[in-house]
């Protein structure tokens, strides 16, 4: 055996002290505990000469410098995915898979070090039977420029291998995970026999004797889908291995080492990712692409997909979430719609090539063209401005709200002092005066009567003016008569002689 792969293996038994003892691995590989001993002290620059690779892998000596920074800020990156990225920022590299992935290899000795990783044999089934589902969540997601955490359930249908993922930034809870079935069946354009989880909450509440008390509301949601409710037996994931790998597959090729700038972007990418990559790639297993082998054997072998009640609107509309961002998914693309109805649930039909979109009235607040690929976002820009908040409508509803006082020398004052947030000043000013009801000219010509005005200051005008006015008419008074006999005796104030 040659002197680096038994290196390689000693390393990897030894696990930095959490595998094998020195005794342990002697006797796995069949050596002395004094080579064991000599190859653990052996630094990582010694094992990569000992692997000879420097000179088998010259030509990609030019990249290295890239490569290692990817490994650097992305230490778990899989060599599949650095091949992609390498690509497709040097096209003109012409190197074979096979001698990429040695010297990648390679630096990952010098880089970083791997755990050893361990693959059950997975069991091919009936097409159309069953979907393994898994959650999954990644702390380390930029979007946007900052650190989020994503959470993901992966849906990977047993016999094609082909898979479905969707994303949240909020934890999952029941509501959203069946909301999660809802799209992943319609992604698949059907529904499995079964589903395979592990004993979630969101599925199983409690186990005794294997006998399994299910989430009412998930069990609810799965008998009107149709679809048999499977649990693996407590810390058994190799029951559900091939959605096990998935949610590693997701996690490292799918969102490790990306960059986000919105949430919208990473549900684009997601699904841009499934039908590019995750679902192409010849499978380690079957031998071909999970797509492949789903349009040929098993789209027909899925049930109808029945939607849930609470999922349509008996006429044919189904429902479907406003992100924060304005958007919802509909058949892999994403639609925007007013941001009026941001976080709300709107009802979506597809009619005569076009996306529908209605309020729970009924009434159409929106429509799009169907997109045919999938992974767009079709935006309507007028979606994105507040056409009922516009200056000129403000200030005509301030206008109304106070006539017949006149409104120019107050509107003109707010905008001098403060011009750049105008628009906002304006809104508080409507929502002050309707709280407060009608003002009079007189008050309104005391307000205004001053070098600067905001809209926290106009409320707080409205509130002590007629009292401030009305002292200020007393004193009038009192100055006009010349009656200061109250003040009689206070030292520096004449008596008044008559």
């Amino acid at each position: 055996m040659k002197e680096w792969i038994v290196i390689h293996k000693i390393k990897a038994l030894y696990d930095e002290g959490r595998g094998l003892s020195i005794r342990g691995i002697a006797g796995e590989l069949g050596v002395s505990r004094n080579t064991v001993r000599k190859y653990l002290a052996l630094p990582v620059e010694e094992i990569s000469t000992a692997r000879g690779q420097t000179t088998r892998c010259r030509k990609l000596d030019g990249y290295k410098t890239y490569i290692i920074s990817l490994l650097q800020t992305y230490p778990n990156l899989s060599a599949v995915k650095i091949e992609r990225k390498l690509r497709a920022q040097f096209p003109d590299l012409v190197c074979s898979k096979r001698s990429l992935r040695r010297f990648v290899h390679a630096l990952k000795e010098q880089v970083c070090v791997r755990q050893p990783r361990y693959y059950q044999p997975i069991v091919d089934m009936v097409p159309g039977h069953q979907c393994q589902v898994d959650m999954g969540e990644l702390r380390t997601v930029r979007i946007g420029g900052v650190e989020t955490t994503v959470y993901f359930s992966v849906f990977v249908l047993s016999y094609s291998r082909l898979m479905y993922v969707v994303a949240s930034l909020v934890p999952v809870d029941t509501e959203i995970f069946i909301r999660m079935h809802d799209a992943a069946f319609r992604y698949f354009g059907g529904c499995p026999k079964e589903c395979v989880y592990d004993q979630t909450k969101l599925v199983v509440i409690r186990e005794e004797y294997r006998e399994l008390q299910l989430n009412r509301r998930f069990a609810e949601y799965a008998a009107y889908a149709r679809f048999n409710i499977r649990a693996c037996e407590g810390y058994d994931p190799e029951s559900k291995g091939k959605v096990e790998a998935g949610v590693k597959y997701v996690k490292h090729d799918g969102l490790y080492g990306e960059d986000f700038l919105t949430i919208g972007d990473l549900h684009g990418d997601l699904a841009k990712w499934l039908d590019e990559v995750a679902n192409q790639r010849q499978h380690g297993v079957t031998g071909e692409a999970p797509r492949v082998r789903f349009d040929r054997d098993e789209a027909k072998a899925l049930q109808s997909y029945c939607v849930p009640i609470d999922q349509s609107d008996g006429h044919g509309g189904v429902t479907r979430q406003v992100d924060r961002t304005g958007l919802i998914s509909w058949k892999g693309n994403q639609y925007s719609v007013p941001m009026a109805y941001q976080r709300q649930t709107v009802l979506v039909r597809e009619t005569s090539g076009y996306v529908v979109v209605l309020d729970r009235a009924m009434e159409e607040i929106t429509r799009h063209e169907v997109h045919a690929g999938k992974g767009a976002i079709l935006k309507n820009g007028d979606h994105y401005r507040n056409k009922e908040m516009t200056i000129t409508k403000l200030e005509k509803d301030i206008d109304d709200v106070m006539r017949p006082v006149p409104t120019a020398s107050l509107l003109s004052l707010i905008k001098e002092t403060s011009p750049e947030i105008y628009k906002d000043q304006l809104v508080g000013l409507l929502q002050i005066l309707h709280r407060h009801g009608p003002v009079s000219a007189e008050l309104m010509a005391w307000i205004c009567d001053r070098p600067s005005l905001t809209a926290t200051q106009f409320r707080t005008f409205l509130e002590v003016g007629p009292e401030l006015m009305a002292r200020r008419a007393r004193n009038d008074v009192v100055t006009r008569t010349g009656d200061l006999s109250r003040y009689a005796g206070v030292v520096g104030v004449p008596h008044v002689f008559h």
